[in-house]
């Protein structure tokens, strides 16, 4: 049996109709940016999320970019502030902060969800902090009232990254409506995949939406007439139609990509894997189904030799990364334990049962 990690193929094949005809009509339109599709993605994409306003790009890196750009336009951030970040993120996280004149500080994840720890949170407040940036990491829900609480009693913003996500929720609230801001990277391996990068902020606050779409628009609400300093990041009108078609569909396929999950855990007995807790999927959408093993390489070569295909979620820690390397000196434990043995078993919801059941009989038997 040979199993791809994700067969994007197979995957849009379910409505490839759909998405011939959606993109067909952009074609013979003659019109490829800001016009009808993108408009009613943003407005789909907002109703679907619960907030007031989305504001569609051209990738999940910019629209962090933009949301941390918008506030330093609206005075709120400044040269040199602090935004809190989990360490064990993907570097795009990251750099958006040090591309918008800010300063990242890492902090630790807890060790049992994956996710950015409150308690590590508190302890990395200081004057200088004015955001924190939850990653909703392998489609698991970071959201935590402790992290709500810190942020209103040290006026902080909160700007969740919701790329890996769509469709998560907690409390009946869906992620990327949970704190001030939220980005959203609609990649093609994403839940909610593109055809090539695209990008969305969504947010609750109208000055902000009005500005993040003028600095995505090289800083221009009238043509030809720029009143700040932007950058070229819009989502095309090929993407959005391409997303228009998908979106319908998602909360369908997350709920296959739960009950794999679901039956990953029950299934996988081997006591040299840790799974993730079943409750982290109660309101998780299983983007990446992480295993920890400390044996991870011989794992992963035992698994392809089954003709399983797996990735791994990242091999090498921001910090670790020569592109950050004035982190290097950072002693960060739990963090590189993460990176060191996590491995990830395919999830999607074009997976069989069949298939499931037989890797989780060769992870066992590993």
């Amino acid at each position: 049996m040979k199993i791809k990690y994700l067969d994007l193929q197979k995957i849009n094949s379910i409505y490839s109709d759909e998405l011939k005809d959606a993109v067909g009509k952009v074609l013979e339109s003659g019109w490829y940016l800001r016009g009808e599709e993108t408009a009613r993605f943003e407005s789909n994409y907002a109703r679907y999320i619960g907030t007031r306003y989305c504001v569609g790009c051209g990738n999940g890196l910019d629209a962090l970019f933009l949301i941390l750009s918008g506030y330093r336009e609206m005075g709120i951030f400044d040269d040199g502030d602090e935004i809190i970040v989990p360490a064990n993120t993907y570097i795009a996280t990251i750099l958006s902060v040090v591309r918008a004149g800010l300063k990242p500080v890492l902090v630790e994840p807890d060790i049992s969800t994956f996710q950015i720890s409150p308690a590590a949170i508190e302890k990395s407040i200081t004057r200088r902090t004015r955001g924190i940036i939850p990653v909703h990491l392998y489609g698991i829900c970071a959201w935590d009232e402790r992290i709500e609480e810190l942020a209103m009693s040290n006026s902080l913003k909160v700007i969740e990254d919701n790329a890996q996500a769509h469709g998560a929720t907690f409390n009946g609230m869906k992620t990327g409506s949970l704190g001030d801001a939220a980005a959203h990277s609609f990649y093609p391996g994403k839940n909610l995949g593109a055809a090539g990068d695209a990008g969305a902020v969504t947010t609750n606050d109208p000055e902000l939406a009005e500005i993040v779409r003028i600095l995505a628009n090289y800083g221009s609400s009238e043509k030809y007439v720029n009143e700040l300093k932007g950058v070229n990041s819009r989502l095309d009108e090929i993407q959005a139609a391409v997303l228009n078609v998908k979106l319908p569909y998602l909360d369908k396929e997350n709920l296959r990509r739960r009950n794999i999950a679901e039956k990953y855990i029950a299934g996988i007995e081997n006591p040299n894997i840790k799974t993730p807790d079943l409750r982290l999927y109660e309101g998780g959408v299983a983007h990446v189904f992480p295993i920890l093993c400390e044996n991870r390489e011989n794992l992963q070569n035992y698994l392809a030799a089954k003709g399983i295909e797996t990735l791994i979620h990242y091999p090498v820690p921001p910090h670790h990364q020569r592109a950050l390397r004035e982190f290097r000196n950072m002693q960060l434990p739990l963090t590189e334990k993460l990176h060191r043995e996590e491995l990830s078993l395919p999830v999607s919801p074009v997976l069989t049962d069949e298939e499931v059941n037989y890797i989780v009989e060769a992870v066992n038997k590993f």
